[in-house]
């Protein structure tokens, strides 16, 4: 398994373009440049890695998405929330077969999980560059919509917008924005630039009866540190935690309380960070770090800059009385 983790890690670490010895045979995982393709010449390179994800819910409850191909011997990449507090996994390869899958990490604050299946001789995709993306140049996108019926669909169209900040579920993510159609069950794919390269990993779309082709994926950038984690650990660690439940104060409840724009503490844990420092249940916390925060959002972007162990300052209102308080930021659960 150590052999394992470590050629993985290895391919993750390596500069671009550069081989990697993995189980005695050379890969090129990661590359730069090369000559831009076809739209079906980038589908018929890519599509051998990409799968689909079966995940078992209970109760007859079954979710679909995709997964892209890391390694020969099978470690697969998908989003967490296809297989997150799913009871069972099964991974489809191209010729349709099926595989029982283990997750071998899952970070949701991330939206990232990493599989491992049983598998031998398959083919890696490619990855490159998303800091190296542009606006307005090609994005080709490969998944499940909708479930298996419409195995490995491909769209198609261009990057729209760079570093858009997403909120997700009261988590801010920076994402790439694509017009490609992502679909439910294309969560976990590529998002492919002009040379057939990795470049996102489709997680979300807008939903809207305004508005269409809105599209956002993970950049790989952002990705590879938290894949590497998932490989060794089976969880990302040093990412830091208040411990407490809040929620937005939203404009109408401001203006009728004379509150100021903020994040209200509902709950906090016993000897969290949170608690150690004093921090109360109704307290509202109004800045972090000297930034204002206007809600919760906008406080956990703040906190992510930190790791478990920091001095993270927030400001709090409290009687009508403001006040600073340091927090020493405990370790977040898996």
């Amino acid at each position: 398994m150590k052999k394992i983790f470590a050629a993985v890690m290895a391919a993750f670490a390596v500069t671009f373009c550069a081989p990697v010895l993995y189980a005695d045979k050379e890969y090129v995982l990661f590359s730069e440049g090369g000559e831009e393709l076809s739209v079906p010449e980038i589908v018929r390179e890519a599509k051998p890695s990409v799968v689909g994800i079966s995940t078992s819910f209970g109760e007859n409850r079954l979710g679909a998405g995709t997964g892209i191909i890391l390694t020969p011997d099978g470690y697969i990449i998908t989003n967490a929330h296809v297989v997150d507090g799913g009871e069972s996994v099964t991974v489809i390869l191209p010729d349709k077969s099926e595989y029982p899958a283990e997750v071998a990490g899952c970070d949701s604050v991330g939206d990232l999980a990493v599989l491992k299946i049983d598998g031998e001789n398959l083919t890696p995709a490619r990855f490159g560059d998303s800091d190296g993306l542009s606006e307005g140049e090609l994005a080709v996108a490969i998944g499940n919509p909708l479930g298996f019926e419409l195995y490995g669909s491909v769209t198609c169209g261009i990057i729209s917008a760079l570093d858009r900040t997403i909120s997700i579920g009261g988590k801010s993510m920076t994402l790439i924005q694509t017009d490609a159609a992502i679909n439910p069950g294309n969560s976990g794919g590529p998002l492919l630039n002009s040379r057939g390269q990795v470049v996102g990993i489709n997680s979300s779309k807008i939903i809207s009866d305004y508005a269409e082709g809105l599209g956002f994926a993970i950049p790989i950038s952002t990705a590879k540190p938290i894949i590497e984690e998932l490989i060794v650990n089976g969880r990302v660690t040093g990412r830091p935690a208040m411990g407490i439940s809040c929620e937005n104060i939203t404009n109408d409840e401001a203006e009728r309380c004379g509150l100021p724009g903020g994040v209200y503490v509902r709950f906090v844990e016993r000897d969290s960070a949170a608690d150690k420092a004093g921090l109360a249940a109704g307290d509202i916390i109004t800045a972090a770090e000297g930034e204002p925060v206007e809600g919760v959002a906008e406080l956990n972007a703040v906190k992510e800059r930190f790791r478990a162990g920091d001095a993270f300052l927030v400001m709090v209102l409290r009687g009508g009385e403001s006040f600073e308080l340091k927090l020493i930021l405990d370790e977040a659960a898996s």
